[in-house]
């Protein structure tokens, strides 16, 4: 058996540096942190090829004192903590030790520190673990760390790092959380001489929520203020409108550390109730205040965890706070400017009629009654449609110029059919989508239409029992599987936009887009850098649906920033899904006979008419034995003993 040793410090370094230190951004925030604890007010770092070949982080800090400098190379060397009791009630961000010989034991460190007490500082460089030179030097007051050569001695750990972009997103994204921590520090992120992220340090969290993901993006923040006896909660959350396709623009903060944990994540979603959409996650930064002896820091050498002693009262908190503060905004969109857009106000000449309110599709269509007509001459507009029949040009021509009468004049009309809600003819249109051709037979009953219920769901029955069926559920399954073979079949072709879409990311994202462009390329989605943090987009494909272009755009975006990877048929996979399910119809809308039935129809021919593409039941039933026992109609046997015993008949 071989003999039991002690390691070397070096190798006791890099071994610790496995667990710190995984990739350039780690190194970053290990220097940031540091800087932090050191008091800087102004704080930038500088990278060069994603970290790789060298990283500066440059403070206006405390400095260390020049006799100290060498030992806070030494591994469990700090100044943040002394004994047991400080272990419990750590305010710092920093206390384990660790970072700067982890740091030093795999890279080339130049170390230029001067303190407000000295008039002479010291330029210290270590490589590899071995000290190199020590030397005197005169700087302003604050430290000055250049990180050369990450993983130069330990060349497996390179072949674990991702591509140049994407590492540099990690530090982009480690240094928003920062960012959003400490609001009263000011941020410069330069990478490769280009700007990633700067803030004013002026204290105000909505204005660097805004120089992370854009001003548009703060306007829509909401700020909250909530406490208990243990915990104070701040920040700003996003309006329901505003939402992503994953959690990874919430940053939960604990006594200014950015920290991941999935119960207090999930309570600002619960926060929100049913306000959000299913798959859709909030934005914005959740500031928790509490006492140090309630979080235990030290649970992982990154110190990106932590446990919480009242982590469920911290949650229903949060939950509370949320719920309080969006029950104050009206979160109810205007039905009318949301289906048409603001009514545009129209100038008459005084001659012509009044103009007409617009109507809701509940309403029965107006009669057009003129005073002195004969009563043959009376034409009823039931559908849109029939405002450009002949009948009613020539009623308007006739009667145009009598008293009190209500006359269309052919601009009115044209106006008239533009606004009017015309459900029928938007199903005659739906039913064109409906009328898909056969596949393949899936066992689907043969269900004849008996009614509907509430506007949701849709009553049938077959010669096996009756049949409930939700009715958005149902279409949703026949366009999704329309749109998925339009989506499929169509070519290379382009749609070019008379204005451009620009959309705005963070830094971070607008790394990862670069990152993927190819993948975008494929399905045909150009995104056209336009500044630091904006894209612009000047053509779309032309399966795109009309009207749907800019949120169709998003929501691909999301989907590559979120898995990373995805191919042509997943993306349009995924696009045939949000395409269905927007153009569906809802709840509450009532269909005529014939609609129902059409519907009903093209289900049957889909290849899987059992559920919706999200996975949910499109319909379910009750056969002829379970109706006759739910209305006592037959019963179990020992219940038939026993009334054959009591009604002996």
């Amino acid at each position: 058996m071989t003999r039991i040793h002690e390691l070397s410090n070096l190798l006791a370094n890099q071994i610790a540096a496995g667990e710190v230190i995984e990739r350039p951004a780690s190194v970053v925030k290990e220097l940031v942190e540091n800087a932090i604890d050191a008091g800087a007010s102004q704080i930038e770092i500088l990278v060069e090829d994603a970290g790789e070949s060298m990283i500066r982080v440059v403070d206006n800090g405390d400095g260390i004192d020049p006799e100290d400098v060498p030992l806070a190379f030494t591994r469990h060397a700090t100044s943040k903590i002394n004994d047991r009791h400080d272990l419990f009630n750590i305010m710092s961000l920093g206390f384990r030790g660790e970072a700067l010989p982890s740091i030093s034991a795999i890279a080339d460190v130049t170390l230029n520190t001067t303190t407000a007490a000295s008039n002479t500082g010291l330029m210290y460089h270590i490589k590899g673990g071995k000290q190199v030179s020590a030397t005197p030097a005169n700087g302003r007051r604050g430290t000055v760390v250049t990180v050369r050569d990450l993983f130069y001695n330990t060349p497996a750990r390179l072949k674990y790092l991702k591509r140049p972009q994407t590492e540099l997103a990690r530090i982009a994204d480690i240094m928003n959380r920062i960012a959003l921590s400490y609001a009263n520090i000011a941020f410069t992120v330069t990478a490769d001489g280009r700007n990633l992220l700067q803030t004013t340090g002026n204290g105000n969290q909505q204005q660097v929520v805004a120089a992370i993901y854009g001003r548009d993006v703060a306007q829509k923040m909401v700020e909250i203020g909530g406490e208990d006896d243990d915990f104070n909660v701040t920040g700003f959350i996003s309006l329901p409108e505003l939402t992503r396709g994953s959690r990874d623009y919430l940053t939960i903060l604990i006594n200014g550390r950015f920290i991941k944990n999935f119960t207090v994540s999930n309570a600002v979603i619960r926060g929100y109730g049913s306000k959000l959409m299913v798959g859709r996650f909030p934005m914005g930064v959740v500031n928790v205040s509490t006492s140090p002896l309630l979080i235990d820091v030290n649970v992982h050498p990154q110190k990106s965890e932590v446990r919480l002693s009242k982590e469920t009262e911290l949650a229903d908190l949060i939950i509370k706070t949320i719920k309080d503060r969006l029950a104050d905004e009206n979160l109810i969109p205007d039905a009318y400017e949301n289906l048409y857009g603001k009514p545009q106000e129209t100038h008459q000449p005084a001659s012509k009629a009044k103009q007409l309110a617009p109507w809701t599709s509940s309403e029965k269509p107006p009669i057009v009654a003129p005073a002195k007509i004969d009563d043959e001459a009376v034409v009823a507009i039931k559908d849109k449609r029939q405002l450009t029949d002949s009948a009613v040009k020539s009623f308007a021509e006739k009667y145009q110029h009598e008293e009190g009468i209500l006359v269309f004049d052919s601009e009115l009309v044209n106006q008239i059919a533009e606004e009017m809600p015309n459900y029928h003819a938007q199903m005659t249109a739906d039913q064109q989508i409906l009328d898909v051709a056969p596949k393949s037979q899936s066992g689907f009953p043969e269900l004849d239409y008996i009614g509907q219920m509430h506007g949701t769901f849709l009553f049938a029955q077959s010669s096996e029992g009756l049949y409930l069926i939700d009715q958005h559920a149902a279409q949703e399954r026949v366009k999704y599987e329309y749109y998925r073979e339009e989506i499929g079949l169509v070519g290379q072709d382009k749609q070019r936009l008379l204005v451009p879409i620009t959309i705005t990311y963070s830094a971070a994202d607008m790394l990862k887009i670069a990152d993927h462009e190819a993948d975008l390329e494929q399905v045909g989605l150009h995104l056209e850098p336009f500044g630091a943090t904006t894209v612009i987009v000047r053509e779309h494909p032309t399966w795109f649906v009309k009207g749907q272009e800019e949120d169709t755009i998003k929501e691909m975006v999301d989907w590559i920033l979120r898995d990373g990877h995805l191919t042509v048929a997943e993306f349009r996979e995924r696009t045939a899904i949000m395409m269905s399910c927007k153009r569906s119809i809802r709840a509450n809308m009532h269909l005529s006979d014939l609609q129902a039935r059409t519907l009903l129809q093209s289900l049957a021919q889909t290849e899987n008419p059992y559920n919706c593409p999200h996975g949910r039941p499109v319909l379910t039933s009750f056969t002829l034995n379970e109706m006759e026992k739910m209305f006592k109609r037959i019963q179990d046997a020992h219940e038939a003993w026993e009334e054959y015993d009591n009604h002996p008949y």
